[in-house]
């Protein structure tokens, strides 16, 4: 009698720790079942169910349908999956952050380590002031590793944790349970991104014991409440539309059994057709100008064709769709490097080859007829080079020059173009020198882009400066306005030529020229033009591990690398100029920084006279400066537009001759 007693004690202790949820299950009822099209195929069951009023077994029956079907594809997650994967070793990064789920310590973003969110579980808990961090927190794909181990162990714990803090989350984030849960748990953006999540998760661990009929009925409900919200509070512009929009379709396509499912599907396509022509540029572009963020959006567009091609909806994206798609996918390489890094503009983070062929393969599978794009999806081992080296992306206001596709080529990224939104920094005239797979001045990045409500970020500020990218400043104030008018774009000649103007501050105009001489070397002139007056600035920070060492005697700056791949920058100014060392980061992930050199040359503007700066960047072979001879002609006055120079470099003569007016 007493062992009886002590298992029942047993049993009942279990139960109330959440070792098995059915004794404190919720009773189902029919509102339960409002979301859902019981006239759907496969629910002839659940319907005679419901239409008895025997509400559980409807809902056993629902639980039956969703375990068996198989028509219904996920991009990332199908229930169909388990098998192939049982068993299967998971990796140690995954298993840990299942395991530190399991105890509410959560990493919801990469840039951050994991918090401890507290054994009652505080969706509300903010441990650095950093928004994009709760936000990430309620996106909820950290879950995800719970899902991954679960399908590979089979392991218990892992599919009742999901649902004990799945319910804890629907629980404490009602609408309206907070003043700001609209920046934050329902932002439509954010809502969306975990009917994403959400809809990979469910087949992920459908069949556990512990996905109960009841279970089921609250994830539907949330679910459609969830979708609704999305589709009535779009954001009005930006990517964040784009993807409210994919995630829409992904919830009408993945749970077309409930009622609103066709709205959904037809409300992200509707939207998307409608973005692509309005956020995509006419030379490919998407319109944020961030080559991240634009890679982000091909993958949007390109897994709503997915989608819809699963869904046999394909028809409703028309050809001018996904011909802008290709165009998308072609810009990148006109604005990447021979390795598929590129700039860091606009608040992008640092890729690298492998993750960029993955990309690029994909890509190909769509455009099987692209040659261009067969060749960057093999590594240049099949398909056709571009059938051309300098190239410009006029509309994003993207130029390159290069003299090569392979990694010994000389390449420089420039950005001049337009204002944008969002993701933009005021940074015209920056460029980028790549020359033989050494990125000699990368784009600072961002390190950090979101504030927390009005409070300012120091660190996003300084990222997103004038002063930290390769351009000119007025007193080192960011620049007021980014707005590039090109005059020359000559390529194809030497030299080849970029020169535009900038209404960068009030009363100032900065001209910019960049003449890419012999496919060798560059020479950058810059023109301040007006009546503003104050303390003049061109700013050059190099990689972090270059060594770089500037001399104040001559205005020159070098690189030291023991592999003798170097850059030579030399100020060729005549007028009085200083170098200064200026402090200097560079960010290539989220919340990682590095200090790096960088130097400024410095002039006083005190009239209305037009001041310049003539710089040469040569990159040279060793551990010597090249022996470089400049001889300024007749003629040759930079502050009223007049470039006559002779460059002998090594024995090797260019005369460089140009009226910079327009």
């Amino acid at each position: 009698m007493f062992n009886l007693i002590k298992r029942s004690l047993v049993f009942v202790a279990l139960a109330l720790c959440g070792g098995n949820a059915f004794a404190q299950e919720p009773v189902i009822t029919k509102k339960d079942f409002e979301p859902i099209n019981l006239s759907y195929p496969g629910l002839e069951k659940t319907n005679q169910f419901f239409l008895a009023g025997n509400y559980k077994s409807a809902a056993n029956e629902l639980l039956k349908y969703y375990r068996n079907r198989s028509g219904v594809k996920h991009l990332d997650f199908n229930a169909g999956d388990a098998q192939k994967f049982a068993g299967k070793k998971v990796d140690q990064n995954t298993l840990n952050l299942a395991n530190d789920i399991l105890q509410h310590k959560f990493k919801p973003h990469k840039g951050y380590p994991a918090f401890d969110y507290g054994k009652d579980i505080n969706w509300q808990y903010r441990p650095v002031q950093d928004q994009l961090l709760t936000t990430f927190l309620h996106r909820t794909a950290f879950w995800e590793s719970l899902g991954i181990v679960y399908r590979s162990t089979g392991d218990e714990q892992y599919a009742r944790e999901w649902v004990f803090e799945l319910r804890d989350w629907i629980k404490k984030n009602k609408q309206g349970a907070y003043p700001d849960d609209k920046d934050y748990a329902w932002k439509a953006f954010v809502v969306s991104f975990r009917l994403n999540h959400w809809s990979g998760y469910f087949n992920l661990f459908q069949n556990s014991s512990n996905f109960t009929p009841a279970f089921l009925m609250e994830f539907l409900s949330s679910y459609n409440e969830q979708a609704s919200y999305v589709m009535a509070n779009y954001t009005d512009i930006g990517n964040h539309r784009l993807y409210e929009a994919l995630h829409l379709m992904y919830a009408g396509s993945t749970f077309p059994e409930m009622k609103a499912a066709a709205a959904w599907r037809k409300s992200g396509i509707a939207v998307l057709n409608e973005e692509i022509a309005k956020q995509v540029l006419p030379d490919g572009v998407q319109f944020e100008l961030s080559p991240s963020y634009h890679i982000g959006s091909i993958k949007i567009f390109m897994d709503a064709l997915q989608i819809a091609q699963m869904n046999g909806a394909e028809k409703e994206f028309p050809v001018s769709y996904r011909n802008l798609v290709e165009k998308m996918v072609m810009a990148i390489g006109k604005y990447s490097f021979p390795d598929y890094t590129f700039p860091l503009y606009g608040n992008s983070f640092l890729t690298n080859k492998a993750t960029m062929l993955k990309s690029y393969k994909s890509w190909a599978k769509v455009f099987p007829g692209n040659k261009v794009i067969e060749y960057y999806a093999t590594d240049g081992a099949s398909g056709k080079q571009p059938d051309y080296q300098s190239s410009s992306l006029p509309d994003a206001g993207f130029y390159a020059f290069r003299n090569g596709w392979d990694a010994k080529a000389t390449v420089m990224q420039i950005k001049a173009g337009p204002p944008a939104s969002f993701h933009a920094h005021p940074d015209n005239g920056n460029f980028v020198i790549w020359v033989k797979g050494r990125d000699f001045t990368p784009d600072a990045g961002s390190f950090v882009y979101a504030n927390v409500g009005n409070q300012e970020n120091a660190k996003r500020d300084w990222y997103r400066s004038t002063k930290a990218h390769q351009t000119l400043t007025l007193d080192n104030q960011n620049m007021v306005i980014t707005k590039a008018a090109v005059q020359k774009w000559e390529t194809g000649k030497n030299p080849e030529m970029l020169s535009y103007t900038n209404p960068s501050y009030d009363n100032l105009t900065h001209q910019r020229t960049f003449l890419f001489i012999a496919q060798s070397y560059f020479l950058i002139v810059d023109r301040a033009i007006g009546t503003a007056k104050g303390n003049l600035g061109i700013h050059y920070a190099l990689k972090e591990d270059s060594k770089a060492t500037g001399n104040a005697d001559n205005n020159s700056i070098t690189t030291n690398y023991a592999d003798g791949n170097n850059l030579l920058i030399q100020l060729l100014n005549k007028d009085k100029v200083t170098l200064k060392e200026e402090e200097s980061f560079v960010s290539y992930q989220y919340q990682k920084e590095t200090a790096r050199p960088a130097f400024v040359f410095e002039k006083s503007k005190t009239d209305n006279n037009t001041q310049s700066f003539v710089s040469l960047l040569y990159p040279y072979q060793g551990s010597s400066v090249p022996n470089i001879k400049i001889t300024e002609n007749t003629g040759h006055d930079p502050a009223v537009g007049k470039i006559d120079i002779t460059i002998t470099v090594n024995g090797k003569t260019n005369h460089i001759k140009q009226d910079l007016n327009p």
